[in-house]
């Protein structure tokens, strides 16, 4: 497999570009929208998009999730294949940046009207980096910025999604990232995109965690754990833990039941890191999800 690119990194070259709805179908009883994050397939995307978004739209799914600035690149590609972009990730600097040097990427502003152009309905602030996690008063600070970029984003008709990671349920009770998440961001302007698998390293079940956002959650990313992963608060667990969809311990039955119970409105299939081929790691994902019993 091909030494593989950060998220950060590949945000960022998203970002670099701007310058320059149907349903899954799936069988079974999972009838909601089924879709890929394509930073699962970062490794191979660059410079062979059209191969790798025909293998996507073979795979079963019609829906994409993507960085924002690479939609000026993908937007033909996906219409060609009936794919259709409802999310697009952000390049957090151009919210969280603490100083101008931070971010050289284009504004806010830019990536909002990026995506509003390619008819994506939601934008989602992807990840705080380890630099940034300063404490409480921190957390409320980056609230403040995420309640104005939600500003931003609902007054260009769009939704704005905070999507988890594990860090965020470390810490003493009331003063985690997502206790003051939970009271500090605007539920009109700031909504979430749980992701399972990190819900769960942390030591969380994620339907409580579904449960607890409930009418917060229009997006879910689904990916598996393996047995074995230890409990942790940071993005640094063995390669190994991250599975394809039905192949680890997470109960998806129960959590898909909570995400559609929760608001859910778009599931998309994410996975940070394959063993294998991840275009053969996409279909068995697919493959679990259009006969799992809900």
């Amino acid at each position: 497999m091909p030494h593989p690119i950060t998220r950060r990194a590949w945000l960022r070259a998203g970002a670099a570009a701007v310058g320059a709805a149907g349903l899954g179908s799936a069988a079974g009883n999972f009838h909601h929208p089924l879709g890929l994050q394509l930073y699962t397939l970062r490794n191979i995307l660059a410079g062979h998009e059209d191969e790798t978004l025909r293998q996507v739209a073979e795979a079963g799914y019609t829906q994409v999730e993507t960085a924002g600035g690479s939609m000026d690149t993908l937007a033909p590609i996906l219409k060609k294949y009936k794919l259709k972009a409802v999310s697009s990730h952000l390049d957090e600097l151009s919210i969280s940046a603490k100083s101008p040097d931070e971010y050289k990427g284009p504004p806010l502003d830019q990536l909002i009207a990026t995506a509003k152009r390619h008819g994506v309905e939601y934008v989602v602030f992807p990840y705080l980096p380890p630099d940034q996690r300063d404490g409480v008063e921190g957390y409320k600070r980056l609230a403040e910025k995420l309640n104005r970029a939600g500003e931003q984003v609902h007054a260009a008709g769009l939704t704005f999604c905070y999507h988890n990671h594990a860090f965020e349920f470390g810490g003493p009770i009331g003063q985690r990232p997502i206790d003051v998440y939970k009271t500090d961001l605007d539920k009109k302007l700031v909504n979430f995109e749980i992701d399972v698998f990190w819900v769960s390293v942390a030591g969380n079940d994620p339907v409580a965690i579904l449960q607890e956002f409930a009418g917060r959650v229009p997006l879910v990313h689904l990916k598996d754990k393996a047995a074995g992963t230890p409990v942790q608060y940071n993005e640094r667990v063995p390669k190994e833990s991250f599975q394809e969809v039905g192949s680890g311990v997470l109960d998806f039955p129960a959590i898909l039941r909570a995400a559609a119970a929760a608001g859910a409105k778009h599931y998309f299939v994410e996975q940070d890191y394959t063993a294998g081929d991840p275009i053969a790691s996409i279909r068995k994902s697919f493959q679990f999800l259009s006969g799992v019993k809900v």
